[in-house]
């Protein structure tokens, strides 16, 4: 009985640090672009990969910077595991250009990921 406490207090202490690193990762700094149209972000429990470009044009998953090939092994993975339901949420700063964001893009093609959205700024009324 001893052993199975071990192993559920294991899973209990990977699921909260596995979401606080998550949510820390939907939260970096970045100066997303301006829209004035789009739909609120929900709190889905479906499998999510967020992907931050910075101005520079460097690629972040999981709070690690990663190359074009990298990206697609570890969609490749991330479908492999989560099935074909999985999101892609492209976060981009403003001054990214689309030939960064481009690549991405064909990256999920490449996997079988259709389920791709970007997070934008939208500012309140009067701003």
């Amino acid at each position: 009985m001893t052993p199975l406490i071990d192993v559920v207090f294991l899973l209990i202490i990977f699921i909260l640090v596995s979401s606080h690193l998550a949510k820390q990762e939907a939260q970096m700094e970045l100066d997303l672009p301006k829209a004035n149209s789009g739909a609120s972000a929900v709190d889905d429990p479906a499998a999510r990969v967020v992907i931050n470009v910075t101005a520079d044009g460097g690629l972040l998953v999981g709070g690690h910077r990663v190359s074009q090939e990298q990206l697609v092994q570890r969609l490749s993975q991330r479908v492999q595991i989560d099935g074909i339901g999985l999101e892609v949420r492209i976060r981009t700063a403003r001054q990214a250009n689309y030939a960064t964001v481009r690549p991405i893009l064909l990256s999920c093609t490449q996997v079988g990921i259709w389920n791709v959205s970007f997070a934008v700024y939208r500012p309140q009324e009067g701003s």
